[in-house]
């Protein structure tokens, strides 16, 4: 189950926000209420892959893409964070996984910013 970590520094304009599980890392940027990024950090350590939406450059793959099953494992760790949250990056995981095809990776490994760092 995703738990915020709270004491993230904001990103102005930006509110800065950050959920973990022992699978997901996922960073969360809003500005007025609205997500507009989000970087969904998974895996066994949850270093090498990553999910990214921007809402001015849309989406991008960071590392190895996942499977099918990612999407399920998010639906249950996902089930404690807030409803605004939870719904926008549900939509944005299911519009990926239906044109994956069609968003290139970046890297073959997720680099994360100081800040990301456990």
């Amino acid at each position: 189950m995703l738990k915020e970590i709270l004491g993230v520094a904001d990103d102005p304009p930006a509110k800065r926000r950050w959920f973990h599980d022992d699978f997901f890392d996922l960073f969360v940027w809003q500005s007025d209420g609205e997500v507009t990024l989000f970087q969904l950090c998974y895996g066994a350590d949850a270093t090498e892959r990553a999910l990214v939406w921007d809402k001015a450059r849309g989406f991008f793959h960071d590392g190895p893409p996942g499977s099918q099953e990612v999407i399920s494992r998010f639906e249950d760790a996902a089930a404690h964070l807030p409803e605004d949250i939870r719904s926008e990056i549900r939509q944005k995981m299911h519009e990926y996984a239906g044109r994956r095809l069609a968003v290139t990776s970046r890297r073959k490994r997720f680099r994360r910013a100081a800040w990301q760092k456990k």
